[in-house]
């Protein structure tokens, strides 16, 4: 590392990992223009750097939201009244790749993924069982899924309804997040636009019908899991949300009619300060974004309410116990950044699905911070710190030099059709590569500290017999159904998805009578196109 003089000693040059240079000393002297009442004021009062409540973590904690799903509906079931019975929160639901690409488990380019990151959901059937015996109108539910998200959240909306709770009364989130899955994780299925077409519809259904659903969850998780930085992280994440704003109002709704029930997903990462750096100023700049750039007269419009999950990409096969202590700093990181709801990944996650054990004490981490810690005891502890506000200032600024440029693109899709964030996700990706095979990041037990001998670990299998069990559960579905129902209601939803109408309304008459996933998606394919990254 380079050197440099202060004060006569030579001090290691020290960066964030967004690149930002830390200095040996922060003093009064580096907040010489900071306006603190301007650009902090107090929890729960605009600009919201400190929070968005008034006592934040004091009064109630954040959601306990541990993710969860894997094999069958009636496997993920287990393990959700597992998390519950030892003192989870809220429920929050992985799905398998054919489901979040909208192809039923007897697909052939569903062989061998059924089950296998995520439950298989291929209809209404399989979401009774997946939704047995649970709360659903004290529970709250958050489904990670983006190209069928309409489908999960109608299939959801109907299992409540069969069991007599009202739409007006489940609450939880779906991810429908699509535009940084062309930037960052490919679970895509139909071009931006039309994605951008179904997303808006969701917003415009939910105000009517689901009115505590958050009907996205903006995230800058997985654009962190590609190997952006931090800044990248909050800067494309918040481009992504200006384009979905600007898109509902486009179609006609008004802002403060959607606005208070978007969310956002951030990442957990190891540099700690930076991270809540980055979770302070994303709060922040949503108020001036919604305040500002779109005139949003309800103050909920403007609160940044959002989840964390600790970084999958920081876990290490190498010593995976190490990685109980990550999610711990991880977790710490989120709490004093503000979080309202909070995942911890399970230690041995960069070997297999996690374990009960793990699973277990991934949620005591959480635990122990809240009830322990002490750090809950009053909001935004941090503040007033010289160099987490110089930070946090520093954040801000060069995230929204990003926003800008992406502005200058024509706005998040434009960007995202010329590549311009996957390029810039890429070269991130690739130095943080190279300074752990140079040596000039040390990650513990894997470039430095390593073990000559570890422990076999026993990792979770899913049993390949469920893709068998789940194929033939589709095939009796298809057999007992009246078809001529399904082909009717198939029919309007095509009819609706080439004209203007919401694609929701026929899209639940036909999840109602018994459509597949696969079907449902196989129509607005027909329609919309799938999409091909240049």
């Amino acid at each position: 590392m380079a050197e440099k003089k202060t004060t006569g000693k030579p001090v290691t040059e020290k960066k964030t990992d967004s690149g930002i240079s830390v200095e040996p000393l922060y003093t009064a002297k580096s907040l010489n223009d900071f306006d603190a009442p301007e650009l902090l004021g107090v929890p729960g009062a605009a600009p919201y750097t400190r929070g968005i409540y008034p006592t934040m973590h004091r009064e109630r904690l954040w959601t306990m939201r541990q993710y969860a799903g894997f094999g069958t509906a009636a496997d993920t079931n287990e393990r959700f009244k597992f998390l519950l019975n030892a003192g989870q929160t809220g429920l929050s639901c992985a799905f398998d790749l054919p489901t979040q690409m909208g192809y039923d488990s007897d697909h052939p380019r569903a062989a061998g993924e059924v089950g296998k990151v995520g439950v298989a959901i291929d209809s209404i059937e399989d979401m009774r069982v997946l939704l047995a015996d649970l709360p659903l109108d004290k529970v709250t539910t958050s489904m990670t899924i983006n190209s069928t998200a309409s489908v999960l959240l109608l299939l959801y909306e109907l299992v409540a309804e069969e069991r007599g709770v009202k739409s007006t009364e489940i609450s939880g989130t779906i991810q429908n997040d699509l535009l940084k899955e062309y930037i960052a994780r490919g679970t895509y299925i139909y071009p931006p636009r039309p994605s951008m077409r179904v997303i808006t519809d969701i917003f415009a259904y939910c105000a009517n019908h689901i009115p505590k659903w958050n009907t996205i969850s903006i995230s800058g998780y997985h654009i962190r899991e590609a190997g952006s930085t931090a800044v990248q992280e909050l800067a494309f994440t918040l481009s992504n949300a200006i384009a979905y704003v600007q898109a509902a109002v486009d179609s006609g709704l008004d802002v403060d009619d959607f606005a208070p029930r978007l969310s956002f997903f951030w990442n957990g990462h190891n540099n700690f300060f930076e991270e809540v750096a980055k979770f302070r100023a994303s709060r922040r700049m949503w108020h001036t974004i919604m305040t500002k750039r779109f005139g949003a007269k309800n103050p909920a419009s403007a609160l940044m309410r959002f989840h964390t999950q600790t970084g999958g990409s920081t876990l290490t096969a190498q010593q995976p116990q190490n990685n109980i202590v990550r999610v711990a700093v991880q977790s710490m990181a989120a709490v004093l950044g503000g979080t309202q709801s909070l995942h911890t990944n399970g230690f041995d996650e960069a070997l297999s699905l996690p374990t009960e054990d793990a699973a277990r004490i991934a949620l005591r981490t959480q635990q122990i911070i809240g009830y322990e810690s002490g750090v809950t005891d009053t909001p935004d502890p941090l503040a007033g710190s010289y160099y987490v506000e110089s930070l946090t200032n520093e954040v801000e600024r060069l995230a929204w030099e990003y926003i800008e440029r992406i502005e200058q693109m024509g706005g998040a899709v434009q960007a995202i059709e010329s590549g311009f964030q996957v390029g810039e996700i890429d070269e991130s990706a690739y130095s943080y590569t190279k300074s752990i095979d140079d040596g000039s990041r040390v990650l513990v037990g894997v470039n430095k500290f390593v073990a000559e001998s570890e422990e076999k670990f026993v990792p979770k299998k899913v049993d390949p017999e469920l893709e068998r069990s789940q194929i033939a559960r589709v095939a009796k579905l298809r057999a007992s159904r009246n078809q001529a129902d399904v082909t009717a209601a198939l029919a309007k939803l095509k009819s609706a998805a080439q004209g203007s109408d919401n694609v929701l309304y026929p899209m639940k008459d036909a999840l109602r009578a018994n459509a597949t996933l696969g079907e449902v998606s196989d129509v607005l394919r027909e329609v919309f196109g799938v999409y091909q990254p240049s």
